[in-house]
């Protein structure tokens, strides 16, 4: 039970501090914001970067390692899946739902839809070290600052998703909640972690590269060309490794 109360609790806060980085969207001033749409795509675009590579690839060989597993074979699968993943989303919306949405709208969807699958085996990775934990001090510590550091970093992925959403023309409170349910599959799947921890701990470090190649996709194809363009190149690559930076010493000093 206390594991999974501390599963609860730490989740819990992680999609709490992706709900407050969606809630930007509310104080955010709307004439102002078209000027910051490509500085807050190429933000994103450093942030993802940063969270793929310190926290779901390192992560995910460190695991893999743990468990006896090949890390080269697992991560390096494990992210081509991810990569299959998101390129199948983008042509099934690019053949199916082109009615629904323009070129932006994509953009936004394989977005939303990559942040989310990446808060999925972080809310997994919360869970499972809640559930290693047991009764030990040391491990309950490192548990809870795990929390702390997907916590911080899950504040400017709300932002990232709200923000746009409310640029493209959607209401305040739409864009808020798209941003804010982003983080809600993290409590689901780390309290779930808990109870199936036995069954469900090998295929994390899949989970892992999976969500940083379907990130860097995103990236790659949609955020950097957005963020970096012909008329206005610095400012775009300089919010990008702006993001990378702060999501890199968030990764780095928090472990």
């Amino acid at each position: 039970m206390s594991d999974f109360v501390g599963a609860a609790l730490g989740t819990g806060f992680t999609c709490l501090m992706t709900v407050l980085g969606a809630a930007c969207v509310c104080f955010f001033p709307g004439n102002r914001l078209a000027h910051f749409q490509k500085g807050m795509m190429g933000f994103a675009a450093g942030i993802m970067m940063a969270t793929s590579v310190f926290s779901l690839l390192l992560p995910a060989i460190e695991q893999a390692t743990r468990l006896g597993s090949v890390p080269w074979l697992v991560t390096g699968g494990g992210l081509l899946l991810g990569v299959a993943l998101i390129v199948w989303m983008g042509r099934f919306l690019d053949e199916k739902m082109n009615l629904l949405w323009n070129r932006d709208h994509r953009q936004t969807v394989l977005l939303v839809l990559a942040v989310t699958l990446h808060n999925i085996p972080e809310g997994m990775a919360v869970g499972l070290s809640f559930a290693l934990a047991g009764s030990g001090v040391e491990q309950f510590a490192a548990a809870a600052a795990l929390a702390l550091g997907i916590g911080i970093q899950n504040f400017p992925e709300g932002a990232a998703i709200s923000l746009p959403l409310y640029q493209e023309g959607m209401k305040r409170r739409t864009a808020f909640a798209a941003g804010a349910l982003s983080g809600v599959v993290e409590p689901l799947f780390g309290m779930g972690m808990v109870l199936l921890a036995p069954w469900l701990e090998a295929w994390l470090p899949w989970l892992l590269s999976a969500a940083a190649g379907a990130m860097l996709v995103v990236v790659i194809q949609e955020l950097l060309p957005a963020a970096i363009t012909e008329k206005q190149p610095l400012s775009g690559t300089l919010f990008t490794i702006f993001g990378f930076w702060v999501m890199m010493l968030l990764d780095v000093a928090l472990g």
